[in-house]
């Protein structure tokens, strides 16, 4: 099969990450099937955008449905939609516990269910979940986010299953765990704070974890893999 054949769809796609992740695939030849709660109109024949949130199992049938109705098919899925709320666990109150839940799990848990669903008729696909290193993994006492930590820490841990569950069917999933990105999400005022947060002594820019998406997205060998792109910060303490 030709990459001009292939079909992704990306949540969380309207800016950083997710609409790098849209451009570069694109670039690439995929058609695409872009989903956010705020999407910009575009004419490009080979994008198809869907405005919802994902978290909403309505909107994740409606995002694979425009799959098939524009493209026919679905080959590859990036969870890339998610929230960051950092505060000291005890202050955290019960509507923020099930808004982060809801996002960073039910918005991975609807339309991966969804997706394989179809990529197991075609015997064939790739999921890449965006996770998180510094909060998932790596902890740090200067940036309290235990939900955060629950919630991607947990996608981790879904990644390496599903890769299990499904290797033999044909269908690899991977994760991307990012550690501070230059995107929206961070203020400019925060980035040299978030520097010291990583060895190298710089935050990451939006195409280095674009990179990984696609080095994950033609490595026909690699499943179940957490690939980190955190400046080192994964490495341990300095």
């Amino acid at each position: 099969m030709s990459t001009v054949e292939k079909v992704a769809i990306v949540t969380g796609a309207s800016q950083g990450i997710g609409a790098g992740i849209v451009r570069q695939f694109l670039a690439k030849g995929y058609r695409v099937v872009a989903c956010s709660r705020n999407v910009a109109t575009s004419s490009q024949l080979n994008l198809v955008e869907v405005t919802g949130d994902i978290s909403q199992p309505e909107i994740a049938s409606l995002v694979i449905e425009r799959a098939k109705e524009h493209f026919g098919r679905v080959d590859t899925l990036i969870n890339n939609a998610g929230a960051f709320l950092p505060k000291p666990f005890t202050e955290y109150t019960g509507s923020e516990f099930t808004a982060l839940l809801q996002v960073n799990l039910g918005g991975f848990f609807h339309i991966s269910q969804k997706a394989i669903t179809e990529m197991l008729r075609r015997g064939s696909g790739h999921i890449v979940n965006i996770t998180s290193s510094l909060l998932a993994e790596q902890p740090l006492k200067a940036l309290p986010a235990a939900l955060t930590a629950i919630t991607k820490g947990g996608i981790n841990t879904v990644t390496r299953s599903l890769a299990i569950e499904y290797a033999d069917k044909g269908i690899r999933v991977n994760a991307v765990a990012p550690g501070a990105i230059r995107t929206p999400m961070h203020a400019i005022n925060t980035h040299g704070f978030l520097a010291t947060m990583h060895p190298m002594g710089r935050i990451g820019e939006i195409q280095e974890i674009v990179d990984a998406v696609l080095y994950l997205e033609d490595a026909a060998f690699v499943t179940g893999e957490i690939l980190h792109v955190d400046g080192g910060a994964n490495a341990g303490h300095w």
